[in-house]
This record gives structure tokens, sequence and C-alpha cells, in this order.
């Protein structure tokens, strides 16, 4: 299920010290961007950020829960997305804190793919 609209303006709100913060549907969800870059993800309205090796310390307190995940041929596939625990919904410095540190692993997923994509050939232009 995808962020209910009042949902999603909350997050726009509260994350807005990050930059332009906006919400696309995708895969039954709602990717949560942060100039362009996706940190979070949000399905019947629950909030998940990315996380990877280096901001893994800072969502400790997120372990408790399970992953964004998803079913594809009988088993589970979990994704790099953490719970956000509720608490910090009435603690928005906190919260943006742990959206930082997302976003900063979202850049880094980023650039990583920029990285090991395969160079375009670049087609002569006809004269």
């Amino acid at each position: 299920m995808v962020a209910s609209d009042a949902f999603a303006d909350f997050l726009r709100e509260h994350l807005a010290p990050l930059g332009r913060v906006t919400m696309r549907r995708m895969f039954g969800k709602t990717g949560v961007f942060c100039d362009g870059v996706m940190l979070g993800m949000v399905t019947e309205n629950t909030l998940y950020f990315r996380v990877d090796d280096q901001n893994r310390v800072t969502f400790k307190e997120a372990r408790s829960f399970p992953p964004l995940n998803y079913a594809k041929k009988g088993s589970t596939i979990d994704l790099s997305f953490w719970r956000v625990p509720e608490r910090l919904f009435d603690e928005p410095d906190e919260l943006v804190t742990w959206a930082q540190a997302a976003l900063a692993a979202a850049h880094r997923v980023a650039a990583k793919r920029e990285r090991t994509a395969p160079k375009r050939k670049v087609k002569p232009q006809p004269k």
C-alpha cells in the first residue's frame, strides 16, 4: 500500500530541512526522495529508511523490526530499508538526524551504481 496523502504531507514537512522532498509510487509502495535520491520507502503509512554498512549503528534501534521485504518465487527478499521507530515522529530533530544518515547511504548507493554502470557508447551524428 502507498502512503496516504496526510502521511506524505507529514513527511514532506518534517523532512524539509534535508532539501526538496518528493514522493513517488513504486512497486505498490511509495518512494521517499530528497533532491532526486531515494532515502526511504513507505508502505501502509510505515516509514523505512535506507541502511548500509556505514549507518547501521545509527539505526541499531530499528533492528528489532524486520526490514522492508517482498515475496518472490516462494521466498522473502529483505531490502536495505529499516523501519523507523514510531517515537521519532514525536521527536522531529531526531527524525531529521536519522533521515540525514539514510540520505548519506542513498548517496553512497547512487555513487556506487554510477561507478559500476556499463558505459554507453556514443553514436556518431550523421552529417
